[in-house]
């Protein structure tokens, strides 16, 4: 798949195996870093567990369970989440299709068992917020690389790391966020912090990535923490028993298994 989800921490996670350009920071435009990112190779699929912790202004912190799955299948990847823990979240899914084709948008489902029903995620509800996080539906979808416009703003040197930083403008003027930046490594383009400002301009949620580590030959990001700056709440993702590679069934992404669970 050639999206971007640099939040990319619920459903896909970024994996990439790190590699150095052979072009000076002259010969590279916003675009071309943005798609560098975008086209950084991935298994074909994934499995893991994510733990989940939704932290308010006072430090109160709500864990969540999740077991989730990734599988890339070229011109379309699908990702579904069960949660596991606790009781009042248990069993609720979520599954997402994002596809390659420009001019196709995202297919999103979440399943409550409360309601015993499947609810189609439509596109006014994009800029919800997933579950009580700071993500929204739409961080957790597909981004096209030219749905935005991007500039090379500057370039940065971080604790000994040298980062591109890019400017990301939608095309779209009534997207939830106005611009983005982002600053993205040199070394091997993966994108290790993005802030996001709302429709006044003001910033508005700060991701950054924790860590990452080599899992089966992939670099795996398997800590990240977004943060809603106007809200003062947090959300932090971790990952762990990641598992690359294993063939899993096709038939693991569909509204029946969201009903029946794991």
């Amino acid at each position: 798949m050639k999206t971007l989800k640099i939040t990319s921490v619920l459903v896909a996670i970024i994996i990439a195996t790190g590699f150095t350009s052979q072009l000076t920071a002259q010969e590279l435009s916003g675009r071309d870093i943005v798609e560098k990112v975008y086209n950084l190779p991935t298994g074909d699929d994934q499995t893991s567990n994510l733990t989940m912790t939704l932290i308010n202004k006072s430090g109160k912190e709500r864990i969540r369970k999740i077991k989730q799955f990734t599988k890339d299948l070229g011109d379309i990847e699908k990702s579904i989440m069960f949660f596991q823990s606790p009781a009042d979240v248990k069993n609720t899914s979520f599954m997402s299709w994002t596809y390659d084709d420009e001019s196709k948008s995202d297919d999103q489902w979440i399943y409550l068992p409360a309601l015993k029903k499947t609810k189609r995620i439509s596109s006014d509800s994009k800029s919800d917020y997933f579950m009580g996080s700071d993500f929204t539906y739409d961080d957790l979808g597909d981004r096209k690389l030219d749905d935005d416009t991007h500039e090379l703003i500057g370039e940065e040197t971080i604790d000994g790391v040298d980062y591109y930083l890019v400017e990301s403008i939608p095309k779209d003027e009534e997207y939830m966020y106005s611009r983005t930046k982002t600053w993205i490594r040199k070394d091997n383009f993966i994108g290790l912090k993005k802030e996001f400002y709302d429709e006044d301009e003001d910033l508005l949620k700060i991701l950054k990535i924790k860590k990452f580590e080599e899992i089966s030959g992939f670099l795996v990001i398997t800590s990240s923490e977004m943060e809603n700056v106007q809200k003062n709440h947090r959300t932090t993702m971790v990952l762990d028993n990641v598992e690359i590679n294993t063939n899993i069934s096709t038939s693991k992404f569909s509204e029946r298994m969201m009903m029946r669970g794991m």
